[in-house]
């Protein structure tokens, strides 16, 4: 980290050298967390930015900033068959990623004691890069960002985050006060956790600092990880939407997307979408992504991480929405189901609703929308064959024509064009949720 002292980059050597991060047990898997699976899935970001799927076998992955390994395993789970690369500045945190993968029976996985700006000594160019909670530890995140730009291969994408300046105000209140104190002089240890409590736990409760930072899990056993994460952050510093985006331009990168843009939608702000103020109506449309951003930012600041993906410029390909596609657009698509839904527990489920003649839940299995995707019992067989491999458009449309071949109201037979636009409104809406990738293939 040129861009820091010394004197900081050992602070915070030590302090994840005594306290590796995350403190997550080693036997513990994320294969029941089909959320996070999704979000590290390199199929996800990829789609997003090119409206194409994409096969993780073979690809080269980085977890920079790896820590103790628990996301190199969700790299690797999320992505079956490709490489895993982890760095990190602390040892002993490297030693604690080594043997979790090994633990989980992940041989293809290599992790070294590196900085993130000797990154070209690896000799590495990587499909996928994941930087989680280590950006905001740079004083010019645009360092760390061109180290990874320079290692990244030309399509390429990079998943990062920054704290949030807004909404971690309180916590850099703490962190100063605790520096004024003295109490990260040096590495925090026992003592100076005991001191955050001690101080804490004493004053009132309606002191602004307390009420709006304190809570019961700083103040059991298991409080260590949570004080220094929060109050004893050595480095820890806020950002803001406009400072991701200097970033992003000073290192050359291309914005892609938040990584949970769906709860960044501006819109969703208003109690009536459709009844703007007139004023909102009318600059709105001729905001930039980077301002509309900014104002969620300023009206809502909910996120305590500005996490989001890029890119080297000008490298996505262009593409229609699907929401726009002709007539013939949809006749050349594929259907894919998203890799985090080909699962044994949701097939079972899936032909469950349809044989039972129930109406299938799809945020059981992936809780990506915030309202309820329900699918009939009929759709829900001609999904089936999605999990065995990506189908033609076509051929889902004669899966439907034989599942219901009879209108139920007319009891006249179901015309294709009928089934057809059955079917292109259940994708669209399944698509448009992330459930399913629809890709034109001439």
């Amino acid at each position: 980290m040129p861009s820091q002292s010394s004197e900081l980059v050992e602070k915070i050597r030590q302090q994840f050298d005594s306290a590796p991060y995350p403190r997550i047990p080693i036997d513990k898997s994320p294969k029941d967390n089909p959320n996070l699976l999704y979000i590290h899935n390199l199929v996800t970001s990829y789609y997003l930015r090119n409206q194409k799927f994409i096969e993780s076998k073979e690809k080269v992955i980085l977890d920079a900033g790896c820590g103790t390994g628990y996301k190199s395993l969700v790299l690797a789970q999320a992505n079956p068959e490709a490489k895993i690369v982890g760095i990190d500045i602390s040892e002993e945190s490297i030693k604690l990623a080594r043997h979790r993968l090994a633990y989980h029976g992940y041989d293809n996985a290599e992790f070294y004691v590196l900085p993130v700006e000797d990154l070209p000594k690896l000799n590495y160019k990587f499909d996928y890069i994941n930087c989680d909670e280590l950006l905001y530890l740079f004083p010019n995140p645009a360092i760390a960002l061109q180290a990874m730009k320079e290692v990244l291969q030309p399509n390429g994408i990079i998943r990062s985050n920054l704290h949030s300046a807004i909404q971690r105000v309180n916590f850099f209140q703490a962190q100063k006060v605790f520096t004024i104190m003295g109490l990260m002089d040096d590495n925090p240890e026992e003592i100076e956790i005991e001191a955050v409590k001690e101080i804490m736990k004493s004053l009132k409760e309606n002191v602004n600092l307390k009420a709006s930072t304190w809570s019961s899990i700083y103040e059991g056993e298991d409080s260590k990880e949570s004080i220094l994460m929060n109050y004893l952050f050595q480095g820890d510093k806020g950002y803001t939407i406009t400072d991701l985006f200097t970033a992003l331009r000073a290192a050359e990168l291309e914005f892609i997307s938040m990584v949970n843009w769906r709860q960044w939608n501006l819109i969703d702000l208003f109690k009536e979408p459709d009844n703007l103020p007139v004023v909102m109506a009318m600059s709105l449309p001729e905001a930039s992504v980077e301002q509309q951003l900014q104002i969620f930012e300023l009206l809502h600041p909910i996120h305590r991480l500005l996490d989001f993906w890029c890119g080297h410029p000008d490298r996505g390909e262009s593409f229609v929405p699907v929401t726009e596609w002709t007539v013939s657009d949809w006749e050349e698509a594929w259907v894919y189901l998203h890799p985090q839904l080909v699962t044994e527990k949701f097939k079972e489920d899936l032909i469950a609703c349809a044989t039972d003649m129930k109406v299938f839940e799809m945020r059981e299995h992936l809780s990506l929308a915030q309202a309820p995707v329900s699918i009939d019992s009929s759709l829900a067989l001609v999904l089936v064959p999605l999990l065995n491999e990506p189908q033609t458009m076509s051929s889902l449309v004669k899966r439907w024509t034989k599942v219901r071949p009879i209108h139920p109201v007319t009891l006249e037979p179901v015309k294709i064009e009928e089934a057809f636009q059955i079917l292109q409104k259940l994708l669209t809406k399944l698509e448009s949720h992330g459930y399913v990738l629809l890709e034109r293939k001439p």
